[in-house]
């Protein structure tokens, strides 16, 4: 066992709400007879299962360090009382349905915390993923309590340049509904845990319908000192540079530290230092340079950089023409519109949408890629391009005659033909208006890329790859006709910084931090690849099919024994978009041998599409001991 300047203590305890809802926590605290600070992460992430290995690991080491460190169930999940609630419920912000509870709630926890004898009244919020969005709301919601945050790959929206995203979305929404119809556990809950189960699922309604029913959500703004972090693969790297750039200057509002690294999805170790960092300048006034680091921090050509402030002054736009610096391949010289008409399995070669760390999810040699889109290729470079930022690209259109859309992926071609991917962005377009003459007016897109911190070395090649279709990560419009732009009228721009310097003081290191409770791993006999594409070429139809490593059984120390499994799977016919068909299956399976207690949640989402509408179908079960206790279907028609 590790040794730190303080010696902690681990206890589970309730918090209560105004209604009378109790909240399940968990609090690691330091011994000492002096109030500490506290860092709270508020989650749907079940504390006694599906957290609880992380937690063990990075809850004392924070504790160890002089502050408690608590995590909380949100209400209506885990152990915690009440029902999860809902898009139109009053409580959550802004109109969202917040993915791990209610944001007002959140409010609640981190008043009654700063009211606790053993708390100086300072709070810190720690987030990842929803839980991350959470806590940039939740920071607004109580600021005279919340004194710092720490956000790690904040949710985003579920709408990309206006085109509705197929990753992720239904998969996500399925894993979300299977969390919230998880039942409390007996151990911690008693004999009322089947009372309570009953009741969460009778008020269970899925998110996706309105997630993909609202706007994409503004970036929250930063309402207390926070230091942001994202891996550069992350969705969450764009909303890390908006909250650099807003909080990043002097007098700009909250101080802001943003940091981009090349981690998946997720909170890594090495960052932890940092964050204790942030955590002991705004909660326990102690000085140790966390205001002394540049804006961003960022890793890019194999070593770590900074920038100060964000936008740095050295950052430069530099502007390829499609008909000059870019050229494509096989246009008529009588014909100054170059046709862009992609089968639509063009995209299978995407990676994750949030990657995880798998070796499945990165996105692999583009030229297969390349091949089923119309590509802009420049010459070699006669030295490095260092890019820092996101790339935009304006193009003059020919109208179509309905709605139309633009993926473009920005590709490094190495001298032996191989593409790699840098960055990408989409735009969905909408049809002309009736009488448009499409033989005479043109019109102008903008389609903002991903940002990217990437060098392409000299001798390579800078690709502009354009498609009509990005399937499985982008819903397909409901015309298979494409588009045309006019090269000589349209433009790529790309964010260029001076080549980055390699700087020893920005290096992260992981902490030492305390072994986690023995957990057994049961995997399955036969586990299913990562990801696996069929092509029938007699139904030229394209399948994709998805498992997460997650997959298996996992015995804990406590006895709850936790098993598993979740399919994803994509399919298009080439030449039909309104094919199109995403579904998540997702399994969990909960006993405690000793307690004769067994349960099993099933969920299904399947989301097909029709020219105006996605048509979402949900299911679910719950088991008893193999006995069907619970089962409801849902059906929506949601607007493109």
């Amino acid at each position: 066992m590790p040794s730190y300047p303080y010696r902690t203590t681990r206890e589970d305890l309730r918090v209560p709400l105004p209604d009378g809802t109790e909240l399940f926590a968990r609090l690691w605290r330091p011994v000492t007879d002096e109030p500490v600070p506290v860092v709270l992460e508020y989650s749907t992430g079940r504390l006694t299962d599906w957290t609880a290995t992380d937690d063990a690991r990075r809850l004392p080491w924070i504790a160890g360090h002089g502050h408690a460190a608590v995590r909380v169930d949100a209400r209506g999940h885990g152990n915690s009382g009440g029902v999860a609630p809902v898009a139109d419920d009053p409580a959550t912000t802004d109109g969202r349905a917040a993915a791990d509870g209610s944001a007002a709630d959140g409010a609640e926890v981190v008043r009654w915390l700063a009211a606790r004898p053993w708390c100086s009244g300072r709070v810190g919020l720690l987030g990842t993923g929803a839980a991350g969005d959470t806590a940039l709301r939740l920071a607004a919601l109580a600021p005279g309590a919340v004194h710092a945050a720490v956000v790690v790959c904040p949710d985003g929206a579920h709408r990309l340049g206006g085109a509705v995203l197929a990753a992720d979305g239904h998969a996500r929404a399925t894993d979300r509904l299977a969390d919230a119809a998880r039942p409390p556990d007996p151990q911690y809950v008693g004999d009322d845990w089947r009372a309570m189960w009953l009741a969460r699922l009778d008020a269970l309604e899925p998110p996706l319908a309105d997630w993909l029913a609202a706007p994409s959500p503004d970036v929250p703004a930063a309402a207390v000192p926070t230091l942001a972090v994202a891996g550069w693969s992350d969705p969450s790297a764009a909303t890390v540079l908006a909250l650099a750039a807003a909080g990043g200057g002097a007098g700009a509002g909250p101080a802001v530290r943003a940091v981009l690294g090349p981690w998946p999805h997720g909170l890594p170790d090495e960052l932890l230092p940092e964050a204790l960092r942030w955590y002991d300048h705004w909660l326990r006034d102690i000085d140790a340079g966390a205001l002394a680091a540049p804006t961003l921090r960022s890793w890019r050509a194999g070593h770590w950089s900074g920038d100060d402030p964000w936008p740095p002054p050295g950052l430069r736009e530099v502007h390829y023409g499609l008909d000059g610096p870019l050229r494509t391949a096989g246009t008529a010289s009588e014909d100054r519109w170059v046709h862009v008409h992609s089968p639509q399995h063009t995209g299978l070669d995407a990676g994750a949408h949030v990657p995880l760390g798998r070796p499945a999810d990165q996105p692999p040699d583009q030229r297969e890629e390349d091949g089923r889109s119309v590509c802009f290729d420049s010459r070699p470079l006669p030295e490095p391009l260092d890019l820092l930022g996101a790339p935009s690209l304006a193009l003059h259109l020919r109208p179509a005659a309905g709605p139309a859309l633009i993926a473009a992926r920005l590709c490094a071609v190495a001298p032996d033909g191989t593409s790699t991917l840098l960055t990408r962005g989409v735009r969905a377009l909408a049809g002309p208006a009736d009488g448009h003459d499409d033989s005479v007016a043109a019109d102008a897109a903008v389609v903002e890329l991903a940002p990217t911190g990437a060098t392409v070395p000299t001798g390579h090649r800078l690709r502009l790859a354009l498609s009509s279709t990005y399937w499985p990560w982008i819903w397909p419009g409901p015309e298979p006709a494409g588009f045309a732009l006019d090269p000589s009228r349209s433009t790529l721009t790309v964010p260029v910084h001076h080549p980055a310097r390699h700087a020893d003081d920005l290096t992260f290191r992981s902490p030492t931090l305390p072994l986690p409770p023995p957990l057994h791993l049961t995997e399955p006999l036969t586990a299913r690849p990562e990801r696996v594409t069929v092509h029938d070429i007699g139904r030229r139809e394209w399948r994709t099919e998805l498992s997460p490593a997650t997959d298996g059984t996992r015995t804990h120390p406590d006895g709850l024994v936790r098993a598993e499994q979740t399919v994803t799977a994509y399919r298009v016919l080439t030449a039909t978009p309104l094919s199109a068909l995403a579904r998540t299956d997702r399994t969990v399976r909960l006993e405690r041998p000793a307690l004769g207690w067994d349960v099993t949640v099933h969920t299904r989402t399947e989301l097909r599409c029709d020219p105006t509408h996605l048509l979402a179908r949900t299911q679910l079960r719950a088991e008893e001991a193999g006995n069907v206790v619970f089962t409801k279907e849902w059906h929506h028609r949601i607007p493109r």
